[in-house]
């Protein structure tokens, strides 16, 4: 049952660390294991300009572990009030890597974000002239509109005009969830890109009402259908370049989940490569690990790939995972249903 593979060490491409006491007690867990992430801005107040993404990348570098290198990706949270002189600050900067378009009220910490896709017409231009990268949450946040076909809806209503208008723009769909949103990705490659999620290849709907409501299930984009997830895995596993990992670890503490109005957001980091290694290997594809974690991701971004390797080693134990201890409260490690046995041995 034992077994042991070396990939070379991975990106993630989509990581909400937070702030303050909550980023200094999450960060381990990613670090342990990716060389780079790319920083999700739905900050309160979020973070809009080149000064305040460094501002943010500074406190995530002293949070690090002493003599760990890890380098944090930033981005801009694009509003209708961004200018373009704040996109060539931005690309100006060498240290943010996308700008964000949260369609306003799609998610947490979203309320700042874009109302009118036409608003920011002039600083998506001006993102395409200095190839700066877009990156987006595809939802629609019509309330006529289910909230199971919003990521489908979002393709025609915001990026179709936005391929339309800016052809060369790079864009990554993030998270995508949905069958239509891979055909969509595979027919707009190279411009379009998408992550996909350590979650959204393992839980479908159900999941959320699976013995009653179960918030530690709850994200956005939803879960969808089981045709859907298995659309998102066979994409990963089937080795195509146009996919790669974002986990969208999400980390809320218990009174946030918990409560009335839940926040949307799961904690992965801790059990990413574990669930990443139990699902390839079941699809047979261990072999193609290394580029959906660790190449495809730096090659859309332009980036080097990254020069150090880690070992994944496979026990005889399941491994097991406490709540992440955060002041006086706490956060749910995700479950995925399921035994982990695959895990970071060492650094190569």
């Amino acid at each position: 049952m034992s077994g042991r593979i070396s990939i070379r060490r991975p990106d993630d491409f989509h990581l909400h660390l937070r702030d303050g006491e909550i980023l200094r007690q999450v960060l381990p867990a990613t670090v342990r294991q990716f060389a780079r992430a790319l920083i999700m801005p739905n900050l309160l107040p979020p973070i809009v300009d080149a000064h305040a993404a460094e501002q943010y990348r500074q406190r995530i570098l002293a949070a690090c572990p002493e003599a760990v290198e890890f380098e944090p990706l930033m981005t801009l949270y694009l509003t209708e009030n961004t200018t373009g002189r704040d996109i060539v600050q931005a690309a100006e900067a060498g240290t943010v890597a996308a700008a964000k378009l949260y369609p306003a009220g799609a998610t947490t910490n979203s309320d700042s974000g874009v109302r009118r896709i036409e608003a920011i017409r002039p600083v998506l231009d001006r993102m395409e002239a200095v190839d700066l990268p877009l990156c987006v949450h595809g939802e629609v946040t019509d309330p006529a509109i289910d909230v199971f076909d919003r990521e489908e809806k979002f393709i025609d209503v915001v990026l179709e005009p936005i391929r339309k208008w800016n052809p060369d723009l790079r864009i990554v769909f993030e998270h995508i969830t949905t069958a239509e949103a891979v055909s969509y990705v595979r027919s707009n490659s190279p411009a379009v890109a998408a992550t996909i999620t350590v979650h959204h290849l393992i839980i479908n709907r159900n999941h959320l009402f699976m013995g009653g409501i179960r918030p530690h299930y709850f994200c956005l984009p939803l879960a969808k259908r089981e045709i859907h997830r298995q659309a998102l895995l066979a994409a990963v596993t089937g080795g195509e370049a146009m996919f790669f990992l974002g986990t969208d670890s999400a980390p809320h503490t218990e009174s946030a989940k918990l409560n009335p109005c839940g926040c949307a957001g799961i904690f992965t980091a801790p059990v990413a490569l574990s669930c990443l290694a139990h699902l390839f290997e079941e699809a047979g594809s261990l072999s193609r690990l290394e580029a959906f974690t660790s190449e495809n991701g730096a090659r859309f971004y332009r980036l080097k790939l990254n020069s150090g390797h880690l070992v994944l080693e496979k026990g005889n134990s399941p491994l097991q995972f406490r709540p992440l201890p955060v002041g006086n409260e706490s956060i749910q490690v995700f479950d995925p249903g399921f035994p982990l046995y695959w895990d970071v041995a060492a650094p190569v």
